[in-house]
């Protein structure tokens, strides 16, 4: 599994011109999940290890201008209202093998696999983040808009743990 995580100012999903979801400061989190995921993910210690990072992870400034501040303290402060939101988006083109050829082939979870996956997480991050998760729709084709702030831009692979 692997989460790429922008700190954003804004952040939305559209299709077909429509919105999906939006966000206002916060994380947007691209999601993959690699061939040797399976629906027993869940259950592994390092699934509960990257979901905790998500919202801890301190790379929101505090009041000196330093990244000490997580997702979930920066959303809850009254200052902050509006904000700490977390808009998460399968993206299988994060297991992209870019070395053999000019064309990637992709490493990636099958379909079936993956959305069980994904829904999960959305699941998980919901009751970690009440009321501030968003997400984009399983394999549509999404136009993905945002305003990166920093820019900050993290990956969490679970390869890594």
């Amino acid at each position: 599994m692997r989460i790429l995580l922008q700190r954003v100012r804004t952040a939305s999903v559209r299709i077909e011109g429509g919105s999906v979801a939006a966000i206002n400061t916060g994380l947007l989190g691209l999601v993959g999940f690699g061939a040797a995921d399976d629906i027993l993910l869940p259950a592994q210690p390092r699934w509960k290890t990257l979901l905790d990072k998500v919202p801890d992870l301190r790379i929101f400034p505090d009041e000196a201008g330093k990244m000490n501040v997580s997702l979930r303290d920066f959303g809850g402060r009254a200052e902050s209202a509006g904000t700490g939101e977390l808009l998460l988006v399968s993206q299988f083109t994060l297991y992209a093998d870019w070395r053999k050829g000019r064309r990637p082939s992709f490493d990636a979870a099958p379909p079936e696999v993956a959305r069980l996956l994904f829904d999960r997480l959305v699941e998980d991050m919901r009751e970690r983040l009440p009321g501030r998760v968003h997400a984009g729709v399983f394999g549509a084709d999404m136009d993905v808009d945002l305003v990166n702030w920093g820019p900050v831009t993290i990956l969490l692979d679970d390869s890594i743990l």
